[in-house]
């Protein structure tokens, strides 16, 4: 499934991976022009250990088809939902893979929590690029900015480009809410301010979401407005207060079951989507750690 958007001289190529509720987005300045992808899906079957390409499969043919030069594969943050597909698209139609400067803190502690081998380095260098806050970038000729937006962990990033903001986990559709904060290094206090800080933003400002889990029957959506969150997000509507919303947050996710895939994606996902190395008889492995999660 996917949607087409146009920003002011800027596209916007969203895909909805059905098995994982995430959106992969495609930014891209025109045709012909330079493109980022943000948040691409392997296809994972967790019961087999296989992977696949079905979801990126589309993005790069959709890349092709617009004949786009990819200077960028944006991850928002370590996703506990999905495995990255961001070496597989970097090596079909390049761009650098970047993710905050955070990661190192999310990498330190998974490295012990899986035990993972010595030799995997907790400095983010699995990353082309890691972004501090603020730090200005450019997809062709758009102007883009990367804001660290902790709180669902501490390395989640936002991207503005011109009017859009690629919120990541910060935010979900209004009739969603926002992220869950118990995972390591999760913070309520600290989404609360991530969230204050985007919907500050003109409420006609675009929010292209990581996911999206419609109730109620409804069709997915990957876009929202700044004054729609600010009107009706059932968690972080205005008038709600930050006491309020830690509350919230902090009764509800004691009551989360941890999601389906968060064992396998982290491992890949700290990797900048690489699997760990191959073992001696040339396969590889994926740890699942007993009584620690």
């Amino acid at each position: 499934m996917k949607t087409t958007t146009p920003l002011i001289q800027s596209f916007i190529q969203s895909f909805f991976d059905a098995q994982t509720g995430t959106y992969t987005h495609v930014v891209y300045d025109h045709e012909g022009g330079h493109a980022a992808v943000i948040d691409p899906v392997l296809d994972f079957d967790a019961k087999s250990g296989r992977t696949g390409h079905a979801r990126a499969d589309e993005v790069i043919a959709f890349v092709r088809q617009q004949q786009l030069h990819v200077d960028w594969i944006l991850e928002t943050h370590a996703h506990a939902d999905h495995l990255s597909a961001a070496p597989y698209i970097q090596q079909a139609v390049g761009g650098r893979i970047a993710i905050g400067a955070a990661i190192q803190k999310v990498q330190t502690v998974f490295k012990g929590l899986f035990h993972l081998e010595p030799e995997f380095p907790t400095d983010g260098s699995q990353f082309d690029h890691l972004f501090e806050d603020d730090e200005a970038f450019s997809i062709g000729e758009l102007q883009a900015v990367a804001w660290h937006v902790p709180g669902h962990t501490p390395a989640d990033m936002a991207y503005v480009v011109g009017d859009a903001v690629f919120v990541g986990d910060t935010l979900f559709m209004p009739d969603v809410g926002s992220a869950r904060c118990d995972f390591p290094g999760g913070n309520a206090h600290q989404l609360y301010q991530s969230v204050r800080r985007i919907l500050a933003l003109p409420d006609a400002t675009r929010l292209f979401m990581c996911h999206d889990y419609p109730p109620n029957g409804r069709a997915p959506e990957a876009m929202c407005t700044v004054a729609q969150q600010r009107a009706h997000n059932i968690h972080m509507h205005d008038g709600i207060t930050e006491a309020e919303f830690v509350q919230m947050r902090q009764t509800r996710d004691a009551t989360l079951a941890m999601p389906n895939l968060i064992l396998p994606s982290v491992q890949v996902n700290i990797r900048a989507g690489h699997l760990p190395p191959a073992e001696s008889d040339g396969r590889h492995y994926l740890k699942l750690p007993v009584n620690v999660f």
